[in-house]
């Protein structure tokens, strides 16, 4: 991989991270056009580090929502910012039970399956043709919203089931807010990305000797930068309904993917 092929993918990261199209299975997609041949567990190196890119996107994009949580849980009080942060965390015990258990087996998936990413963004296209249906509401996300949106958000571990749009879809088919459904989905993935980079470095996985931190680094930016423009733009598009275009550009990807693998 070189610097070019760094920023591509940092750019599709970060554009695809925020935007209901499978980050995920872009860059499987991605390095298998681009011809990375990289191991699995490298391969997840650059992953992981283009999602701490998006995950610091996010905490810039929504940082006075942050300091409002920050400040409300320092009164020790069972107020509305508190409560907010327990359903993140609520949110989170599905997929960290699936990280735990099956980290080895999610890290085979990430090997140049196309044909499963192909099959998955049919699937994150299904949703997003539900979710646009859906009619818009002012109902916050509950407790049990949280969790069942936390189980969706498990399953986009998958390559090719995209996090947001799993999670947004699940959010406002529940019958939740569509802009507050947008807020959850990007806040609720903030901690598990630390959470995931953090058990990394401790445990070790991570190998450094044979790292190429100039790559990193470009792809790191190149994710930032393009989270940032994303994730503004996503906010926009669940709000006006316009899910649907991304679902018929996930069905078209998905096929070609498809084909891509039978050829």
């Amino acid at each position: 991989m070189d610097i070019l092929d760094a920023v591509i993918l940092g750019i599709i990261q970060g554009l695809t991270e925020f935007l209901p199209v499978s980050s995920s299975g872009h860059l499987e997609l991605g390095k298998a056009i681009l011809g990375d041949n990289s191991l699995p567990k490298e391969s997840l190196l650059f992953t992981v580090v283009l999602h701490f890119a998006t995950a610091l996107s996010t905490i810039v994009i929504f940082r006075k929502d942050i300091w409002s949580i920050l400040k409300g849980i320092l009164k020790f009080e069972w107020n509305e910012d508190l409560q907010f942060l327990s359903k993140i965390v609520l949110s989170m015990l599905p997929a960290v039970i699936v990280g735990l258990f099956f980290e080895k087996q999610l890290e085979q998936l990430f090997g140049g399956n196309i044909m499963l990413v192909g099959c998955m963004l049919i699937v994150t296209a299904i949703l997003l043709f539900l979710a646009d249906r859906a009619k818009d509401t002012q109902k916050n996300v509950s407790f049990s919203n949280a969790f069942i949106i936390g189980i969706s958000q498990a399953i986009a571990m998958l390559p090719g089931i995209s996090r947001s749009g799993a999670t947004i879809s699940t959010s406002v088919l529940l019958g939740n807010d569509k802009t507050k459904a947008a807020r959850f989905s990007f806040l609720m993935v903030v901690p598990l990305i630390f959470g995931k980079i953090a058990k990394d470095v401790l445990s070790g996985d991570i190998d450094y000797e044979s790292s190429n931190f100039t790559i990193l680094g470009v792809g790191f930016i190149a994710a930032f930068i393009a989270g940032i423009f994303a994730c503004k733009w996503m906010i926009a598009i669940v709000k006006q309904s316009k899910l649907t275009y991304f679902a018929l550009y996930c069905i078209i990807v998905g096929i070609t993917a498809i084909i891509w693998t039978l050829l």
